[in-house]
């Protein structure tokens, strides 16, 4: 049985219909409005022909002389028109683009109740003029006089039940009510408005050439490292040492070891950056003073006064509207600037300049700071130099994503702390899992020991950190002194020095011994300021879970550099605003003393420079290892412990028990000379002999105290 054809409708394609944006829409209708404006004025110059008589005299039989104020009403709605459709571009271009349903719904809106107001103006305007002129007749109306026909019938209307004044009166009030429905705002707003419009164009043009208006470049690019005599010479600065040790056989590496400054920054046209900075704000409504400019190395900063009952938080907002005006990468606001009662809006140069370390070292600024501490961080956004004590810190966190300077910013501590101090002022322990970043600084007499590459003995170095604080808070109390500083005042005393510890990549720690490294962080942030031990962490993968609740509460200085996300700028800082920043060591610098993080531009140190340092100080002196340092007990998750050792260690526990009684004391480097094992059979060797009871537990340096007087008395007491 054949089956039957199904027939279908071929479905109607809806018919095309014509779509712009609102703001397009708009230009149409102001263009339409500026045409028929000049016709009516050619019109009434009698220079368009028979048509314009004819327009010239409807117009005049409707409205009456309200002619003459036509055009003038139609080139300001024109004008209205165009401003607000540049307002709506630039809305869609910042914020994207969105339905054009929604864009033509809200056209239509706006054309019918500008049309409904300005009918209703002209109506109320005629009726005003009739008012104004009367006595007058239907005749006169009809050609053209007074307030024409419809002014006329309004007039016939009113005039019998009011008197003149209270008529007049009466319609100025809907003359000002058709204004709002033509404009869609309030008398306020259109005020407002006006005056912004005004001093945009006008009052922002003459503040930016006003003398108040101050562009000020701090940055000493030229003219720091040396100085010019009359004749143009350059006249070299002394090259001895910036510092004098109190170890008398000690020398301070040279400034001419450093490279020095050879850019300057660029910041474009500042005062057309700032006029175009006004006029964005007046676009939206916000009246600002632009009070002046700050050029930085990275940026320049426009300050300005926001008007007064505005919230900050609609001014900060704005920020991609800027970046869109000023054809800019990144726009940061600030608002308001701390202890300022201004908005700063920082805009990237068009050429950053790099910031030295010898032009730093060099200056004023910093010859003045006492502190044995300090180490330099950059310039700010007014290119004023910062640097910080870390003694008052007492750690630093420093983190930011792949290649944003964090390795840069470890090198500048540690040179800030090289030519401060002598290796009897200062011990280092650095960290580097990674092998490669510190490796320049390998065999300084500064160090504690070889730079750690190992988790495992990077926990041994922390645990070491904790029995030294302890000791060294012993010290303090039998002295009754509350600080290093105090205590090294002593005479007759062994000095205490400095100990910075410095991890260089934090993450593979805490996936490694996580538990175990946090709870030393943490019990070395609490209590080891006041004995002179320092930490700085350094990491490229902000997260919660490598920067944790415990790490953060027990380092409050922090320094983020640029992040991938906002969310890794509030894991830092938290705060959002790493995520803006330029990277190449742009930074957010957050402490105890300031409000709000500080914006900083790092300084470059490159890779010849450490290595002309640090060759220079070997040059010096041989460094002096501390063995206990990485010789502690130490138990991780998958990683031998003291109660699980190879048989072979075994075999050697009751030789090296035989090596420390005879010499009445024990250590690592005494079984590596006697047995001559490796350092970590070594130190394993130890930890067998304090589980067996022949030595006593790790006493910081010190040798460890020896239990028993022979081998014999552990016969059978050692083995389980």
């Amino acid at each position: 049985m054949a089956k039957k054809r199904k027939y279908t409708r071929k479905k109607q394609e809806p018919a095309k219909k014509l779509q712009l944006s609102a703001g397009a829409s708009r230009e149409i209708i102001a263009i339409l409005l500026i045409m028929v404006a000049v016709f009516i004025v050619l019109a009434i110059f009698n220079v368009t022909g028979q048509l314009g008589s004819w327009v010239l005299a409807g117009c005049r039989f409707i409205i009456g002389q309200s002619i003459y104020l036509l055009p003038v009403a139609l080139l300001i709605s024109a004008y209205l028109l165009f401003r607000t459709s540049s307002k709506s571009e630039t809305n869609e271009k910042a914020k994207g683009k969105s339905k054009v349903t929604e864009d033509v719904s809200e056209n239509r809106g706006y054309k019918y109740n500008h049309f409904l107001g300005t009918v209703t103006f002209f109506v109320f305007l005629s009726a005003t003029l009739q008012f104004i002129m009367a006595p007058a007749s239907v005749d006169i109306a009809q050609i053209g006089s007074y307030g024409g026909i419809v002014g006329y019938a309004l007039y016939a209307v009113m005039s019998p039940i009011l008197t003149k004044p209270v008529a007049i009166f009466i319609l100025v009030m809907l003359m000002l009510m058709s204004l709002v429905i033509a404009t869609n705002a309030g008398l306020r707003e259109l005020f407002s408005r006006f005056k912004n419009n005004k001093r945009s164009e006008d009052d922002n043009e003459e503040a930016v050439k006003d003398s108040k208006f101050e562009i000020k470049t701090r940055l000493p690019f030229k003219g720091t490292i040396g100085a010019e005599n009359k004749e143009g010479e350059v006249l070299e600065k002394s090259s001895e040492p910036i510092m004098y040790s109190q170890d008398k056989d000690w020398k301070y590496p040279s400034i001419d070891l450093l490279e020095a400054t050879s850019t300057q920054p660029d910041p474009g046209d500042p005062k057309a950056n700032a006029k175009i900075i006004g006029d964005t704000f007046a676009d939206f409504g916000y009246n600002v003073k632009m009070d002046g400019v700050d050029v930085g190395p990275t940026v320049a900063q426009y300050t300005l006064k926001p008007p007064t009952g505005v919230n900050l938080s609609k001014i900060a907002a704005l920020d991609r509207n800027l970046a869109l005006a000023l054809e800019a990468t990144q726009i940061r606001i600030e608002a308001p600037i701390p202890g300022k009662s201004l908005v700063g809006i920082e805009v990237p140069n068009k050429k950053g300049a790099i910031v030295r370390v010898k032009d730093i070292f060099q200056s004023k600024e910093y010859e003045d700071k006492k502190s044995k501490l300090t180490f330099v961080l950059g310039r700010d956004v007014a290119g004023d130099i910062v640097s910080y004590d870390l003694a008052k810190a007492p750690h630093l966190l420093v983190a930011g994503a792949t290649g944003t300077g964090k390795s840069v910013m470890i090198n500048t501590l540690l040179l800030s702390l090289l030519y401060h101090n002598s290796p009897s002022e200062l011990k280092l322990i650095l960290v580097d899992p990674k092998h490669v970043e510190m490796t320049l600084y390998n065999d300084i007499p500064h160090l504690l020991t070889p730079v750690i590459t190992d988790s495992e003995k990077t926990v041994s170095a922390l645990k070491w950190s904790v029995a030294e604080m302890e000791r060294r808070l012993k010290l303090l109390s039998e002295y009754g002194k509350r600080d290093i500083g105090e205590y090294n005042q002593l005479k007759d005393v062994d000095m205490m020095p400095y100990i910075v510890i410095i991890i260089d990549e934090l993450f593979d720690l805490m996936m490694q011994a996580g538990k175990d490294v946090e709870s030393l962080i943490q019990r070395i942030s609490q209590m080891a300021r006041a004995v002179g031990i320092h930490l700085v962490l350094a990491t490229q993968r902000p997260s919660v879970n490598v920067i944790t609740g415990t790490i953060k509460a027990n380092v409050p200085t922090r320094i983020a550099l640029t992040t991938a996300s906002q969310v890794d700028s509030r894991t830092i800082i938290d705060i959002g605003g790493a995520e803006k920043l330029l990277g190449k060591g742009d930074m957010l610098f957050s402490s105890s003393e300031y409000i709000k993080p500080k914006r900083i531009q790092g300084v470059l140190v490159s890779n010849e420079e450490v290595k002309a340092v640090t060759q220079f100080l070997r040059e010096q002196r041989q460094p002096a290892y501390n063995e206990e340092v990485l010789a502690q007990a130490v138990n991780l998750k998958g990683v031998a412990g003291a109660g699980n050792y190879d048989a072979m260690d075994d075999d050697l526990w009751e030789q090296a028990a035989e090596v420390v009684i005879t010499a009445n004391k024990g250590s690592s480097s005494l079984l590596q000379r006697r047995l001559g094992v490796g350092y970590a059979r070594a130190a394993k060797l130890i930890d067998i002999l304090e589980q067996k009871g022949v030595v006593g537990p790790a006493n910081g340096s010190k040798p460890r105290e020896i239990l028993v007087s022979s081998v014999d008395e552990l016969t059978g007491g050692g083995d389980e």
